[in-house]
Order: structure tokens, then sequence, then C-alpha cells
């Protein structure tokens, strides 16, 4: 099975990328998802992450719940602090997407899609890596429709991302998502390329 790395900045639309490959009956393991659920759920990185952030982290009302502006707050602008945050859960996503991957053996692709394919190291567990690509006053404006934000929000956002063209130079094919180039001859390419480099 070969396994798709797919990634891209903030307005890009890689998850609708994903969707559409999903619809050909590809896996998706959308790791940021996966990432927020461990932090809710799994106990042991509850507890690790409590003990480096402090109690105020999770709601103390039983519900478990994460104060996400006490995580922000905690790694803004302090890169360790974001690196320690790091140390905790991106082993345990590895592992759970390792876990769901074994039992897809008879599946030709699955996908492993993140916002930070390359920052984290998921791309060593890719095969073959993506990055979806978008002009950025459509990704601005994608982002500000989406999430009821402001422009000068996204572009904060943006600005704390890898930068875009480094994505795209890492990447081993890049998708133009411009709502121009049609999508679907792009995924048809992409596929048989990954054919063609690993049935050599």
């Amino acid at each position: 099975m070969t396994v798709i790395g797919i990634t891209g900045g903030i307005g890009c639309g890689k998850s609708y990328v994903s969707a559409r490959m999903q619809l050909r009956g590809i896996p998706v393991y959308d790791s940021d998802s996966r990432a927020k659920l461990i932090t809710s759920t799994d106990q042991s990185v509850k507890d690790a992450l409590s003990e480096l952030v402090g109690p105020a982290l999770y709601c103390q009302c039983g519900c478990g719940v994460m104060q996400k502006e006490v995580l922000a707050r905690f790694i803004f602008g302090n890169p360790d602090n974001m690196a320690k945050v790091d140390a905790i859960v991106h082993p345990r996503v590895r592992d759970d997407f390792r876990r769901g991957a074994a039992g897809l053996k008879n599946k030709e692709f699955c996908i492993i899609e993140s916002a930070i394919l390359f920052e984290s190291g998921f791309d060593s567990e890719a095969g073959f890596t993506v990055c979806v690509d978008a002009p950025l006053q459509l990704r601005i404006e994608r982002c500000v429709k989406r999430d009821n934000t402001t422009a000068q929000s996204v572009v904060a956002r943006i600005n704390s991302q890898m930068e875009q063209v480094e994505k795209c130079r890492l990447a081993d094919y890049v998708i133009v998502n411009d709502n121009v180039t049609p999508l679907e001859p792009q995924i048809d390419a992409l596929l048989l390329k990954c054919k063609e480099t690993f049935i050599k």
C-alpha cells in the first residue's frame, strides 16, 4: 500500500482534495482531527500535557475539555514550549496512524492529511507527498468566509505557518486548487504518478 501525505497552508483546500480522493474509495487519516481527539481522550497524554502546561489546561468540571486559549498562551512565541508539546502529542498521533494503516493492507493507497506534514515529521510515514496550493488572496477569502473571521486574523495565521512556497518545494507533487484548474485530472495524474513510482 502506498501512503500519500497531503498538506497545504490554511485555505489551500487540502481537506477538500482529500475528500475528493476519499470519494474514490481511498481511506483518509486526518491527523489534525485525530490529534484533537487524542488530546481530549488519551489520559496519559492529558496527564503529560497538564504536567507541562499546568492544571488549567483542561476544564476542571469533569468533562476534560482542553482550554485552547491556555495552550495558545503557553506556546505563543515560544518554540521550546511548542517542541515540548509536540514531543508529547506527535508520537501518539503517529502510533494511531500506524495502527489504522495496518488494517488497510488490501488497499492500494491511503492518505495521511496534515497541516504540518513536514514540520511534524509525518512525511516520513508517506511514500509520496502532495502539497495543495492556491493563490494567497483566494486563501484569505476562503478562510474569512469559512471561519467568520477577519482578513487580518487569517493573514496572521498564514504568517505563523511554514511558507507555502517551501511546502510546495518539499512535496513530490503539487495540486493547484484555484477554483479554475480542474481538480479531478490533477488527482488522476497524481495517482498515476504514484503507481509509476512504486511499481518500478
